[in-house]
């Protein structure tokens, strides 16, 4: 009897359990704040098959198991709300303010949407929130200062919308290990960025001043830097290639007038993009003595001098383009022996003999008197 007891109570505990999990009632306060985030988005734009067409308020949002209601676009831990995920269905409105009542959020994924408006200050006081994507809206206004405010995030993306004014300071965001503000209309100079970045991306910009070595100075940790498509000046300095961890740097289509190149000691560099700029200057050999580097460009500015036969014995060096500049002299011939797989262009200089039964010389050499004009006929560049 009293096993029979034991058993059945056993059994009604597990049922009990197993309803209670079935029907954990989401905390008040998220709910509001999901009611209020469909309320924000033009009913029109929600189709049919999407995710917040399935967030029908009827059940509970953190209940399982979910059959037809809450189907995706959001994720709870018990009765909390912990992330925020739209679908790419090409949603049209505004991110509702109350998404700041869901203080559990790790992660906020509306990216690849037609959200607009300025983004709310409300969300930057979320304490536990790790990832922050807000990538390819039509978000648009400043990003605000209280964007310091968020010590618990690693990623942020805010590229491919329509912010600007100056880029906000983030130096106080320590977890922050990747930051992607590219595609926007930010102006003015770099601040001082987290010392445990490892990727940044702000190309495409408005962006002006030079690189300033406070910006970067405790940046242990950084392997990517994207910085083409602004309109930064002035010389790159030479501590810059030097960065410990760096592995690839691209700062095309700018106006820096000059490079500094160190010889390195135990450089990961790996791909330098510098072209499009305005360089003054001979082609430095000290590039060639980076040990890992596979991808090199140059094109389009404005180096003197003979290419130093360094670049076409290095080993680790797959592309290299040089094209549009007023390199001279005969190019090394080691590039056409057949021993080197090296691609790219070294076209439009003011190479000699260069063969163009090679794909780096399909690109003809500039006419001899551009040529001899840029050296003022005495074989040296103009001063």
């Amino acid at each position: 009897m009293t096993s029979f007891i034991t058993t059945t109570t056993t059994v009604a505990l597990f049922l009990l359990l197993l309803y209670t999990t079935a029907t954990a009632t989401t905390l008040y306060f998220d709910v509001t704040a999901l009611k209020a985030i469909k309320a924000a988005i033009n009913p029109s734009t929600i189709p049919s098959y999407s995710c917040l067409a399935s967030w029908n308020f009827t059940s509970d949002p953190c209940s399982n198991p979910h059959v037809t209601h809450f189907l995706c676009g959001l994720s709870c831990s018990g009765n909390r709300v912990t992330q925020l995920t739209f679908d790419r269905a090409g949603y049209v409105g505004t991110l509702s303010p109350l998404v700041s009542k869901l203080t559990q959020l790790i992660t906020i994924d509306v990216s690849d949407n037609k959200l607009s408006g300025p983004i709310p200050t409300a969300l930057f006081s979320l304490p536990n929130l790790q990832t922050l994507n807000l990538r390819s809206n039509s978000f648009s206004g400043t990003i605000p200062p209280a964007i310091s405010n968020l010590k618990s995030i690693q990623a942020l993306d805010i590229s491919h919308n329509s912010l600007s004014g100056s880029l906000p300071d983030t130096s106080s965001l320590l977890t922050l290990t990747r930051l992607d503000l590219s595609f926007n209309k930010l102006a003015g100079p770099i601040p001082k960025l987290p010392k445990n970045l490892i990727e940044l991306a702000i190309k495409s910009n408005s962006l002006s001043g030079s690189l300033p070595k406070p910006s970067f100075n405790e940046l242990t940790q950084l392997e990517v830097v994207e910085l083409s498509d602004n309109s930064f000046t002035g010389v790159i300095p030479g501590w810059f290639l030097l960065q410990p961890s760096l592995q690839q740097v691209n700062l095309a289509n700018n106006g820096f007038t000059g490079i500094e190149i160190s010889k390195p000691i135990n450089s990961n560099l790996i791909a330098v993009d510098v072209g499009y700029n305005k360089i003054v200057g001979y082609l430095s050999v000290n590039l060639s003595a980076y040990p890992m580097l596979s991808s090199l460009s140059l094109r389009y500015n404005k180096l003197y001098g003979p290419i130093p036969p360094e670049f076409s014995q290095k080993a680790t060096l797959k592309r290299l383009f040089l094209d549009g500049n007023y390199l001279s002299g005969l190019p090394p011939k080691e590039f056409f022996s057949g021993k080197s797989s090296v691609s790219g262009s070294l076209g439009d200089n003011c190479l000699k003999n260069c063969p163009i039964s090679s794909q780096l010389c399909l690109k003809s050499q500039k006419p001899s008197s551009v040529c001899q004009q840029a050296y003022g006929g005495k074989g040296k560049p103009k001063s």
